[in-house]
């Protein structure tokens, strides 16, 4: 996926060939069907935008994005994913099934099998722009303490008056918890408009920072008890400034 090695016996000495991760969007289907070496290649990459090649360090184009798929059915055949690199995804959205309408979409061009051309809707420098305009979003402190009370709360909810999660939570939200959430916020309030951030921009994406970032407990497990359950119980008692 990073890159290989390769001796070139002409010249008596190795040559680098770049893999797929040089990209500015790289999809990793069924990741959790990839070997643990592969999935280890992603860290250096999605953590410091840069990967390493024998004694060679090499900076990824920007912007880079990694998207990776999981089956939660089938997990035959399937390796765990490391807490440290589920933690590197900003985001972690649960895909239902599509809608009858779009299901029959879906089939129709399988069935046609030809598909529409996709046109581009947006060049690289917008984007980079667009990341620069988020950054600017203001955030009061406010909504800062509100941010961390949250991801606290995860860690340590008998501070919050959430003492009956404490058997719930093998363990809370880490900094990149609190550091993501801000920024998703920012951006939910940048594609409505807004050049600063609300506690609803935070309650939008707070599901989508935080479901994979909580670990659940075997009595949570027992008991039926998701980390999503976790999360709502969390966001309704902690107050909103």
């Amino acid at each position: 996926m990073v890159g290989t090695l390769i001796f070139n016996m002409k010249e008596n000495d190795f040559s680098i060939k770049k893999g797929p991760i040089f990209a500015n969007f790289v999809l990793a289907d069924e990741i959790n069907r990839a070997p643990a070496k592969v999935q280890s290649a992603l860290l250096e990459a999605m953590q410091e935008k840069q990967v390493t090649i024998g004694d060679e360090t090499f900076v990824l184009d920007k912007p880079f994005l990694v998207m990776a798929t999981q089956n939660p059915v089938e997990q035959e055949g399937t390796y765990p994913l490391p807490e440290a690199q589920v933690d590197r995804f900003m985001l972690k959205t649960v895909i239902d099934y599509p809608k009858k309408d779009e299901e029959q979409l879906i089939m129709r061009a399988n069935l046609k099998g030809s598909w529409d051309k996709v046109n581009p809707v947006v060049s690289i420098a917008q984007i980079l722009r667009a990341q620069e305009a988020v950054r600017e979003v203001y955030m009061d402190e406010k909504i800062e303490k509100y941010i961390l009370d949250i991801v606290f709360a995860t860690r340590f909810p008998e501070q919050y008056k959430l003492a009956d999660l404490k058997p719930l939570i093998s363990f809370g939200a880490s900094p990149r918890g609190s550091i993501n959430l801000a920024t998703a916020a920012k951006c939910y309030a940048f594609i409505k408009r807004r050049g600063y951030v609300i506690p609803e921009d935070v309650r939008a994406v707070v599901h989508d920072v935080l479901r994979h970032r909580i670990g659940i407990t075997y009595e949570a497990e027992a008991e039926n008890v998701t980390s999503e359950d976790i999360i709502n119980k969390i966001v309704n008692v902690v107050e909103v400034p």
